[in-house]
Formats: structure tokens, C-alpha cells, sequence
């Protein structure tokens, strides 16, 4: 009897797939493994088109991706202008030569073919002189003071005017802002007039027009000290006169100087309550405490400091310095030890004066005669002072 359908077993055996290249006719075929049957077939399955691109390269919708950095500012480029160019080469510049010691000796005996460069005294001393000449942006006040009397206040604003006025080239002027009377316009250089900060107030309204007034018209009242470079406005001097300078005095005379003078040097009385001294302590850019070695000027000088402190001036420490001066040739060291470290936890700095004989006389101060080592130490004061404004 004969079937219609196909032998299933006859169906297996006929497969291509199932028939292996090189078996015996008449033996016997297993079939092979689920997976390997399945992997031949995907070998000889046709191959599907080709990609069409690369695979996308973004993540799935689900993520989010951090916002792009911003693009850096690109700076335009900066040229050196002409004062850059000015300003480098003066910060480049070297000193000079030397002058000073063995260093000034070798130049001069070589004729200038050897020049050795300065030494540490000769630079520092260079250095402080360019403290004093910098430039301010405004007139500046100094005003020295101790209620002590005999403390050097007259001596030290003479002195500082010396160093100031021959150093900067003039416009600095010293002014005895004694309530009465002071000696600062008898121990400066003499004039031919004799006028003074009380004829300078009855006169005062001669330079009220900003316009019209000149600083020549100012030496009817000042006395130019030559040489010195600067110029004094000396307290009243006439024994006739009771009265006294008030506040709105001092600034009716401190607010004339200052169109006039770039640096005013001020000398004070003794009497801390007078209401100049105050209206000079309030408007004065730096103190100035002197003192002598001596127990009494160096109490009074600290007694004076409380004072202030007391009457709510703020950053006194950093408003004053001070100036200690020897009184004689032989001071006592352990005192002045003493001295230097209590002024200098109260003030910027202590700067110490040797006693100089043409300081003590009480006569006009021959500037001409000051030692060199009393012109240095005030060159040096002088430039720290300058350094504070």
C-alpha cells in the first residue's frame, strides 16, 4: 500500500543539511546537536542588506548629558604703550657708580675705567633720599610733639625742614604753631621783616581770591631759611599781645599754607588742652613725638600718647613715629634702651639722633654746620616719615 506523504524518516536522511560530506554510504547518520543544526543553518541563511550608517553614537533618550563648557574668553592682545616702556627701563635701572669708600677711590685713582658698584651705606642712602623726593598727591602735615618742653620739637622741625627743603628742592615750610610765643623764628635764619602768623591772620583777606593771590605775596609773612630750601612762619613775637590762636585760626592758616607748600612741618605748644594744638593733632597726616634721652621728655611723650588714645584718635600707632635725641655726648644707654623699646610698641618706628653741638646752642641753627652723621640720621627719619604719608 503506497502513502502519499513523505516517510518522515526518508524526509531526515534526504536533508542536504542532515547528509555529512563523506560519510560511508550505508551506515547510519546521527543527527547532529540542537545548536549546532541551528548554527549551520544561520551560516548558509542569506546575509541581511548592509548598514546603512555607523551606529548612533548619542545614549539612549533616558540620559542627559552635561551642558557644554563655555568657549574661554579669548584676551585681545595687550602692547607695551610708551609709559610701559618708561616704567620698565627706571624699575631695570641699576645704580650708579660708587662714591663712597674704597669702592669711590678705586673709580676715581682708575680715571672711570674701573666702576664698582655701590656699597649697602652708599644704596640705603640713595634709597632714602628717593623716599623723601617721592610724590604726593596732595600737601602733607607733619606736626611734632611733646608737652614737654626742652623735648627738641623746634630743633627736630628745623632739622626736618633742612632735610626736606634741600632734598626735595624747596616747597616745604615750618611753622611755630605756639598758642603765645615759640623760638622757632629765633633759632631759623633772620629776615628783613618781622611779621608773623598774627600779622599773617589780620592780613589774611588779602588771599581770599584764589586767583589773585600769589605765594611771593606770602613772603611778607614767611622767612626764607637760603640754602635750606624751606621757609618759617614764626609765632607771634610782640609782648603787647594777649591773645591766643584759636582753632578756626589754625585753619584759616593751615588751609593758606597748604595752596602754597606741598609739605608743612608744624611745631606745637605745651599745652595739650589749647585748641591749636588740638586743630594741629586733628589735621596733621603724621606725629612726630620727640623726645630727648631723658626720663621726664620720654614719661611725657608716652603721657601724651595715652592722651589721644583716650580722646578716640584711631591708628595712632600707625600715624606716629618718633625721634629720640641724644642731649649730650654720653647718654644713658640702659635708659635709652628703655626708651627705643617702649616708643616702638607705640608708634611705627623710633629713630635715634646723636647730640650735635650746633643744635644745643639756642642760637640760629647754622645748617651748613651740622655733622654728618646728624644729617644722616635725619635723612633717615625724614624718609620714614616720608614712607608713612
Amino acid at each position: 500500500m503506497s502513502h502519499s506523504s513523505t516517510d518522515p524518516l526518508t524526509a531526515h536522511l534526504s536533508d542536504p543539511l542532515n547528509d555529512p560530506i563523506g560519510a560511508p554510504a550505508g551506515e547510519p547518520v546521527t543527527p547532529p546537536p540542537a545548536d549546532e543544526h541551528t548554527a549551520m543553518r544561520g551560516m548558509l541563511a542569506p546575509l541581511g542588506p548592509p548598514p546603512v550608517g555607523p551606529p548612533p553614537m548619542s545614549p539612549p533618550p533616558s540620559v542627559a548629558l552635561p551642558p557644554a563648557a563655555p568657549a574661554p574668553a579669548v584676551e585681545p592682545r595687550r602692547f607695551m604703550s610708551a609709559t610701559d616702556f618708561l616704567d620698565r627701563r627706571d624699575s631695570d635701572s641699576t645704580s650708579g657708580p660708587a662714591t663712597w669708600g674704597w669702592r669711590g677711590r678705586v673709580r676715581r685713582w682708575s680715571g672711570g675705567l674701573i666702576k664698582p658698584s655701590m656699597g649697602a651705606a652708599e644704596r640705603s642712602y640713595e634709597a632714602d633720599r628717593a623716599a623723601i623726593q617721592k610724590d604726593f598727591d596732595g600737601p602733607r602735615t607733619i606736626a611734632f610733639v611733646n608737652p614737654k618742653g626742652g623735648a627738641a620739637k623746634t630743633t627736630g622741625v628745623l632739622a626736618a625742614g633742612y632735610t626736606f627743603g634741600t632734598v626735595r628742592g624747596g616747597g616745604v615750610i615750618a611753622w611755630d604753631n605756639n598758642e603765645t610765643r615759640g623760638t622757632l623764628g629765633i633759632r631759623g635764619t633772620r629776615s628783613a621783616h618781622r611779621n608773623t602768623t598774627r600779622e599773617l591772620l589780620e592780613d589774611l583777606g588779602r588771599f581770599s581770591d584764589v586767583y589773585q593771590s600769589r605765594i611771593g605775596d606770602l613772603g611778607a609773612f614767611v622767612r626764607s631759611q637760603g640754602d635750606a630750601h624751606f621757609d618759617v612762619l614764626a609765632s607771634d613775637e610782640r609782648p603787647d599781645v594777649t591773645g591766643v590762636i584759636h582753632a578756626d585760626d589754625f585753619a584759616a592758616v593751615h588751609a593758606l599754607l597748604e595752596r602754597f607748600y606741598r609739605i608743612l612741618l608744624v611745631d606745637t605748644g605745651n599745652n595739650l588742652r589749647a585748641e591749636n594744638w588740638l586743630a594741629a593733632a586733628g589735621a596733621a597726616d603724621l606725629l612726630v613725638v620727640t623726645s630727648t634721652v631723658r626720663e621726664d621728655t620720654g614719661y611725657s611723650g608716652l603721657w601724651m600718647l595715652d592722651a589721644l588714645q583716650d580722646a578716640g584718635h584711631e591708628n595712632l600707632k600707625y600715624k606716629t613715629i618718633t625721634v629720640l635725641s641724644d642731649p649730650s655726648p654720653k647718654v644713658d644707654e640702659a635708659l635709652a634702651r628703655d626708651l627705643v623699646q617702649v616708643y616702638e610698641q607705640r608708634t611705627r618706628g623710633v629713630y635715634r639722633v646723636p647730640y650735635d653741638p650746633a643744635l644745643v646752642s639756642g642760637s640760629v641753627v647754622p645748617y651748613a654746620q651740622l655733622s654728618a652723621e646728624t644729617r644722616r640720621s635725619w635723612l633717615r627719619a625724614c624718609a620714614a616719615m616720608a614712607t608713612a604719608l
